[in-house]
């Protein structure tokens, strides 16, 4: 099943970087969920699984970075 979301989520892939999920891939229950995700820096399109997922840090919503993922986009200065 192809689900595109509506709006996009931010994501971090780990290994790859920050940005916008814009469709889900569900091949069923033996696989994993399989995120369509524009990455910000290079404009890449890669469709990462779901351990390899998680939503950006935002702290309007109380949710914070998560420690096992330590990815500084390029640019930005490290806290």
């Amino acid at each position: 099943m192809f689900t595109q979301l509506n709006p996009p989520l931010p994501v971090v892939v780990t290994e790859k970087g920050t940005g916008m999920a814009f469709a889900v891939i569900d091949y069923g229950a033996e696989h994993n969920l399989l995120w369509v995700t524009a990455l910000d820096r290079s404009g890449e399109i890669w469709c990462a699984p779901n351990p390899k997922v998680r939503m950006q840090a935002n702290w309007s919503m109380g949710r914070g970075k998560d420690p096992a993922f330590d990815f500084v986009p390029e640019g930005v200065a490290a806290q």
